[in-house]
C-alpha cells in the first residue's frame, strides 16, 4: 500500500467528522417536503474483495440518493447480501477439496452448507471498509440478507401467491444444464458476463443405413457427438431439395449412395466424383426408416415411431448436410419434435453427465467429452463415420463453475412468464431507462422472448422449494411459517414449564450451580408459592420432568402431592441442571452479572462454565426427545430461570438474539407455571430456525388427511430471492406491510448491463406476477468496467491496482468523478486506467482545492457571502455557476449523470484560470470596496458551488463548505438544500447570456493575443503599449483584456495587431514586475503569508534571482526585528 497522500488524509478526517457528528443519520432524520424517495439496493455477493467494477455501482447508488436527499426527499438506504447460490458453492468445494455432487452428498449436506454459512460474510468487514472509505452512505450494518428466516419466508410467501394463480407448475423440458453443479440453468443466466465461448473440436458426419436400400445412407452432421447414442430419429425440412448422389465408396471402392440437401453437396464433397441419380423433396423422404446407431433396449421396445425420418420446420442448409440427428433429451428443437411425433424419451445420461445403464454397455460410467473418442472410433470401425473435422463454435459455459453446458430434458419447476407478457412489455412502458434505448432494445426484446423461468435447482445451499407431495403426487406449496407448523406432524403433548419456588440462593444472591455441593433448599415462603401454583393448575400432568437439584425437586414434589399424581410421574434429568457458572460457582450473581452480560456468554463461557448455547443444546435435545418418544400428554418441565429460558427460545426456533432477549427479560417468574407452545421445527443444531437443508427435511408433514408429505429435493434458484428483495427484506406480508406499500414500486435502481437479463428483469417479472405492476421506476445502466488489458478484473492475473491504493494515492473523490464522469454511465464498456483517475485528482479536485487555498488567503477578511456585486467579473462567475446549477440540475433530474459530472470540470477551469487569476489582484486591496465584493462573491460561489458537487465529490464539497459556511449555516454541506436557480427577467433576452458570450470573445482574444506575444519572443511580464482589435468592446471588458495581456491600451481598429515595439520605459516597467514576481515566488517558497512583512536586499551570493533586462539579479527575503 503506497504513502498515505494529503488528499486520503483530508478524506479520512471528513469521514471522521461524519462519523462523530452522525451526518448520515441526521440527513435522513431532517425534514423531507418532497416525501420518500424509494431506493433498491441489489444484494451483491460477498465471495471476495471489491474491485473497481464491483464499486462502480455503488458509486452511482450513493450520488442520487445524495441529491434526492438535497431535493427535499428522505432516501432509505439499506445494505443487503445475496449470500445463496453457486458462488458460494464454488467456494466451500473449493476450501473443502470437493470436486463434485457425489463427494458433497458423502461429506453431509449439514456439512457442505454449514461451511457455507461461516463463508458467506467472511469478506464483510473488508466491504465495509472500502464502501465506507469511497464516501459511500448505506445502513451496512442493518443489512437484509438473503439467507435470513425471514427472508425466505417472504420468498416463500411469494411463490405461494403465484401458484394460487396457476402460474407455478412442474414441467419437463430441454434446458441449459451444468454437469458439474449438476442443475439447470435460467436463460438469463446463461447469457450473462461473457459466458459464450469460442471452442473448437471435432465435428462429425454420420452415415445412418436405410432400412431395405442397401449401400444407401443419409448423412446426418453433429457437433456433439457425445449426443449420437440417443438418436432416435433424423429431421428433414419437407419444402428443402434433396439428392441421393451415388459414387465409388472412399473414391475406389463400390458404389454406395448418399442423402443429402442438395445446397450442401459443394459443402460436403467439393471437386470428388458423384452422380446424381434422383432429387426429391423433404417431403418424399419422410417415413422413411434407418438401422439405428446403437439398439437402446429401451428405445427397441417402444412401440411407436423411432428411428425414421421426419419434417421439422428448424432444419437450415447453412451447414451440416440438411438432415438433423435427433437426440430428443438433448437439444430443445430435438425435444418439441419429441413430443409432436410421440418419440421415445429415454435418458442415457446420470446427473454428472456421465453415461447410465441404459447407455451402450462400452460407454456406461464415462463423462460425455471423455466418451466422445469412444464413439467415433466405434462409428469409424463400423464403417459409419463419413467424416471428421474441426469446427469453431460459440458455446455456453456455466457462468459460476465455467464448465461447458449441454441441453438436458430434465423435470423442474417453472414460473408461467408467458401469461404475464403482455403486461411485463407494458409496465416497462413506465420505467425510465438510462439510457434509453435498452427500454425497447435490450430489455423489451429480453421479455419478448423470454421462456418460462425455470426456478428450480439441484443445489444444497440456497431456499428449499416449498412444495411437498403425497403419494398421489398431490401438490401442496407452504407459504408461511404458520402454515409450516399446521402441516407438521405433532405428538399431540401438551407443554408447560415451571421455575423452583423461593429458594435459599434468591435470598442470599449466592450462585450455586454444583450438584456436588447441593445444600439448597426452598425457603418456607417458597414452598407456599409452589403450593399456590400448583393449586391454581387445570391441568394435570402425564409426566413431570424435573432437575436434580434440591430446589427444583422439592418444587416438583409439591406439585406431584398437590395434584395427586403417582410417584413414577416425576423423573429428573441433567439437561435440566441449573446454568453452569464455572468459577463463578459461590460468588455473588449480581457480580457475575456485571462482569459476564448475557450476550458475552452466548458462544462461550466463563471459565470452566458452558456457554449458552451449550445450554441450549442440552435443553433442545430434551424437548425433542420427549417430542419423539411421548404423545397426548400433558408434560411439565421443573428448573431454574436460566435453562427454563433456553427450553422456551427452542420452541420458537429463536435465533441468537432473542436468546438473549429471552435470558435478560423474558425469565418465567418464581414459582410460575406456563404453557409452552410448541410444533418442532426445522432447526440446526442450536435449534435455532433454519430453513436451509437438510434441516426442510427433518420435520413430517401431513396433508388435510393425516397422510405423509414429502418435500421435492430442490432448492429456488437464487434469482427469485433477488427478485423478490423489494418485500422481502421488510419481511413482508407477515410484517411492515405499510411501509413495503408505501415503497412500491421503488424509484430508482442501478447496476451494469448485465444486471438487463439477470436482476433488473426477475425484479420486474416478480412485480407483475405477485403485484401486477413495474417495480422500480427509474434505472441507471452502467456499462462494464474492464482492466487495463482490456480483460475482466482477475485476482489471479493481476490485471488491476486495488481501489484502495488509488483511495490512498489519488482520494476517493477523483476516483468517483473519473467514473461518474466517464462513458461507462452511458451503458458503454470503460478500460479502467490508473492514469485517469490520478488525472482526476490533478485537473479537477486538486485544482478546486487550489481555489480554496487562495480563499484561506482572505479568510479573516471575509464578509458574509453575497451574490450582489456589481463588478463585471463577479456577475460573469455567478452567471457560469447559475448556468451550471441549471445544467446540473436538469441532468440530475433526468438520471444522466455523466451531463450533469463533466460541466463541473469545466466550471472549476474557468473559475481557477480566469475568474481567480483575473481577480486575485482586486482581492490584494487596493480598492477596499472592489476587494470586499470579490472576497464576498468568491466565498459565495465556493459556497453554492460545493453544494453542486456534493453528490458527486462529497469530500472536497465538505471540505470546501466547513471553509466557508457561515453561523446560520446547517453544519454539513449534506444537510442543506440544493442550490436554487437564479432567473433573471429582462425584456430584451437574458443578460447572462450575453454577458457570458462577451467574456468568451474577450478570452478568444487574449488567447489570439498571447499566441503573438510567444511568436515574438516577448513574456507576458512585459508591458507592451496597445493591442488593436477589430469590434468593440465594453470599457470592463477592455480593461480585463488589457490586464490579461499586460498592455497599455485596447484600440478599436480594422485588424487584430498587437504592438511589440518596446520603449525603455516598457522595458523599466516589465523589469519591475518580473522582480515583483521573483519576490513573490521566494515569499511562497519561505511559506510566508501576505501579512508577513520583509525587505529584499540584492546580493551577489543572495537566495534568489530574477532575471531582468540587464540581467540576473540575486537578493534575500530580510525580516527586520520589530
Amino acid at each position: 500500500m503506497p504513502e498515505k497522500s494529503e488528499a486520503a488524509k483530508r478524506e479520512e478526517a471528513i469521514l471522521a467528522f461524519w462519523e462523530r457528528e452522525r451526518i448520515f443519520e441526521k440527513s435522513l432524520e431532517k425534514e423531507s417536503p418532497k416525501g420518500e424517495f424509494v431506493f433498491y439496493d441489489g444484494p451483491p455477493f460477498a465471495t471476495g474483495l471489491p474491485h473497481s467494477g464491483s464499486l462502480l455501482s455503488s458509486v452511482s447508488k450513493d450520488l442520487i440518493p445524495r441529491y434526492k436527499t438535497m431535493r427535499g426527499y428522505r432516501v432509505r438506504r439499506r445494505w443487503g447480501w445475496d449470500t445463496h447460490g453457486l458462488p458460494i458453492e464454488s467456494a466451500v468445494e473449493k476450501k473443502l477439496g470437493l470436486k463434485n455432487k457425489k463427494e458433497i452428498l458423502a461429506l453431509g449436506i449439514e456439512t457442505f452448507n454449514e461451511t457455507a454459512r461461516s463463508l458467506v460474510l467472511e469478506y464483510v468487514h473488508d466491504w465495509k471498509r472500502y464502501i465506507e472509505r469511497i464516501g459511500r452512505w448505506v445502513d451496512f450494518d442493518n443489512s437484509y440478507k438473503t439467507m435470513d428466516n425471514t427472508f425466505i419466508e417472504s420468498v416463500w410467501w411469494g411463490l405461494k401467491e403465484i401458484y394460487k394463480k396457476g402460474r407455478l407448475y412442474e414441467g419437463r423440458k430441454v434446458l441449459m444444464y451444468c454437469p458439474h453443479c449438476e442443475t439447470p440453468l435460467a436463460k438469463a443466466e446463461i447469457a450473462m458476463d461473457n459466458t459464450y465461448k469460442d471452442i473448437t473440436e471435432e465435428a462429425v458426419t454420420v452415415e445412418f443405413r436405410i432400412k431395405g436400400q442397401p449401400n444407401t445412407s443419409l448423412l446426418a452432421w453433429t457437433t456433439t457427438p457425445w449426443t449420437l447414442p440417443g438418436n432416435v430419429a433424423l429431421a428433414v425440412g419437407p419444402d428443402i431439395e434433396y439428392v441421393t448422389i451415388e459414387k465409388k465408396d472412399e473414391g475406389t471402392g463400390p458404389l454406395v449412395r448418399f442423402i443429402l440437401a442438395k445446397d450442401r453437396l459443394q459443402a460436403m464433397f467439393g471437386t470428388d466424383e458423384f452422380k446424381i441419380v434422383k432429387e426429391q423433396n423433404g417431403s418424399e423422404l419422410i417415413g422413411l426408416e434407418y438401422e439405428p446407431l446403437y439398439e437402446i433396449e429401451k428405445v427397441k421396445e417402444y412401440a411407436g415411431k423411432k428411428w425414421q425420418v421426419l419434417p421439422a420446420d428448424f432444419v437450415t442448409t447453412e451447414e451440416g448436410t440438411g438432415i438433423v440427428h435427433t437426440a430428443v433429451i438433448y437439444g430443445e428443437d430435438d425435444y418439441n419434435l419429441g413430443l409432436k411425433e410421440n418419440l421415445p424419451m429415454v435418458p442415457l445420461l446420470n446427473p454428472n453427465a456421465t453415461y447410465n445403464d441404459d447407455a451402450p454397455e462400452f460407454l456406461r460410467g464415462q463423462y460425455i467429452k471423455k466418451a466422445e473418442p469412444l464413439i467415433k472410433e466405434d462409428l469409424e470401425k463400423r464403417g459409419l463415420l463419413f467424416a471428421k473435422a474441426l469446427n469453431t463454435h460459440s458455446y455456453p459455459h456455466c457462468y459460476r463453475c465455467g464448465t461447458a453446458l449441454i441441453y438436458n430434458a430434465v423435470s423442474s419447476w417453472f414460473i408461467d412468464i408467458q401469461s404475464v407478457k403482455k403486461r411485463m412489455l407494458a409496465e416497462n412502458q413506465k420505467i425510465a431507462w438510462v439510457p434509453g434505448h435498452l427500454k425497447d432494445g435490450r430489455f423489451g426484446h429480453i421479455i419478448e422472448s423470454a421462456p418460462d423461468w425455470t426456478i428450480s435447482r439441484n443445489r444444497f445451499w440456497a431456499s428449499p422449494l416449498p412444495i411437498w407431495k403425497d403419494k398421489k403426487g398431490n401438490v401442496t406449496v407452504i407459504g408461511s411459517l404458520d402454515e409450516l407448523k399446521a402441516r407438521t406432524k405433532k405428538s399431540g403433548n401438551k407443554y408447560f414449564v415451571m421455575r423452583h419456588g423461593e429458594s435459599e440462593k434468591n435470598i442470599s444472591g449466592l450462585i450455586r450451580c454444583s450438584l456436588k455441593d447441593d445444600d439448597i433448599h426452598l425457603t418456607e415462603k417458597g414452598r407456599e408459592e409452589v403450593k399456590h401454583a400448583a393449586a391454581s393448575l387445570k391441568e394435570s400432568f402425564d409426566l413431570v420432568v424435573v432437575s436434580p437439584f434440591i430446589r427444583t425437586k422439592e418444587t416438583a414434589e409439591i406439585v406431584r402431592e398437590t395434584l395427586g399424581l403417582p410417584l413414577n410421574v416425576v423423573i429428573t434429568d441433567e439437561r435440566l441442571v441449573e446454568y453452569k457458572h464455572g468459577i463463578w460457582d459461590g460468588k455473588m450473581l449480581v457480580d457475575f452479572q456485571k462482569h459476564c452480560p448475557t450476550s458475552g456468554l452466548l458462544d462461550k463461557g466463563p471459565e470452566g462454565g458452558e456457554s449458552v448455547l451449550d445450554m441450549v443444546r442440552r435443553a433442545g435435545d430434551l424437548l425433542y426427545e420427549i417430542e419423539r418418544t411421548h404423545s397426548g400428554k400433558n408434560i411439565l418441565f421443573v428448573s431454574h430461570g436460566w435453562p427454563l429460558a433456553p427450553i422456551i427460545a427452542v420452541a420458537r426456533g429463536a435465533d441468537k438474539t432473542e436468546i438473549a432477549q429471552i435470558l435478560d427479560n423474558g425469565m418465567p417468574e418464581i414459582a410460575s407455571v406456563c404453557e409452552l407452545p410448541f410444533v418442532p421445527l426445522p432447526h440446526n443444531r442450536n435449534y435455532e430456525l433454519d430453513y436451509h437443508l437438510p434441516y426442510i427435511d427433518h420435520i413430517q408433514l401431513e396433508n388435510e388427511n393425516g397422510e405423509p408429505l414429502t418435500r421435492i429435493p430442490e432448492v429456488v434458484d437464487c434469482w427469485v430471492e433477488s427478485g423478490s428483495m423489494p418485500f422481502a427484506e421488510y419481511h413482508y406480508p407477515f410484517e411492515h406491510q405499510k411501509e413495503f406499500k408505501k415503497r412500491s414500486p421503488g424509484d430508482f435502481v442501478s447496476e451494469y448491463i448485465g444486471q438487463t437479463r439477470a436482476w433488473f428483469y426477475y425484479l420486474h417479472a416478480m412485480g407483475v406476477e405477485l403485484f401486477n405492476q413495474l417495480t422500480f421506476r427509474h434505472v441507471i445502466t452502467t456499462g462494464n468496467v474492464l482492466a487495463a488489458d482490456g480483460a475482466k478484473f482477475s485476482k489471479s492475473k493481476g490485471n488491476y491496482t486495488d481501489p484502495y491504493e488509488l483511495f490512498e494515492r489519488y482520494g476517493a473523490d477523483a476516483f468517483r468523478y473519473y467514473l461518474m464522469s466517464s462513458v461507462v454511465m452511458q451503458a458503454e464498456d470503460l478500460t479502467f486506467r490508473d492514469e485517469e483517475v490520478k488525472e482526476a485528482h490533478a485537473r479537477v479536485v486538486n485544482m478546486l482545492r487550489n481555489i480554496l487555498a487562495f480563499y484561506m488567503l482572505y479568510k479573516d477578511e471575509m464578509g458574509p457571502a453575497s451574490d450582489e456585486s456589481s463588478n463585471i467579473l463577479d456577475r460573469w462567475i455567478l452567471a457560469q455557476l447559475n448556468g451550471l446549477i441549471v445544467v446540473t440540475t436538469e441532468a440530475f433530474d433526468n438520471y444522466d449523470v455523466p451531463h450533469a459530472t463533466r460541466p463541473m470540470r469545466e466550471f472549476i477551469d474557468d473559475f481557477s484560470t480566469w475568474y481567480i487569476r483575473r481577480s486575485r489582484d482586486r482581492m490584494k486591496g487596493g480598492n477596499a470596496e472592489d476587494k470586499k465584493a470579490a472576497l464576498a462573491t468568491l466565498r459565495y460561489v465556493l459556497k453554492e458551488f460545493s453544494k453542486v458537487i456534493a453528490p458527486v465529490m462529497p469530500f472536497i464539497a465538505e471540505e470546501i463548505f466547513q471553509s466557508v459556511r457561515e453561523t446560520s449555516d446547517p453544519e454539513s454541506v449534506h444537510l442543506v438544500g440544493w442550490p436554487e436557480i437564479k432567473k433573471r427577467w429582462r425584456f430584451f433576452g437574458d443578460p447572462d447570456k450575453k454577458m457570458i458570450r462577451e467574456m468568451q470573445e474577450v478570452r478568444s482574444l487574449a488567447s489570439e493575443a498571447l499566441q503573438l506575444r510567444q511568436k515574438a519572443g516577448i513574456k507576458v511580464r512585459q508591458p507592451l503599449a496597445s493591442l488593436t482589435i477589430p469590434g468593440t468592446l465594453t470599457d470592463e471588458l477592455a480593461q480585463i483584456l488589457a490586464d490579461e495581456l499586460n498592455v497599455k491600451k485596447i484600440i478599436v481598429g480594422k485588424e487584430f495587431v498587437l504592438n511589440t515595439t518596446l520603449t525603455p520605459e516598457l522595458i523599466k516597467e516589465g523589469d519591475e514586475r518580473e522582480m515583483t514576481s521573483a519576490v513573490a515566488q521566494a515569499r511562497k517558497a519561505e511559506g510566508l503569508s501576505p501579512k508577513d512583512i520583509v525587505r529584499t536586499e540584492i546580493r551577489p551570493d543572495g537566495k534568489y534571482s530574477a532575471t531582468l533586462s540587464t540581467g540576473p539579479v540575486h537578493f534575500n527575503l530580510v525580516h527586520d526585528a520589530a
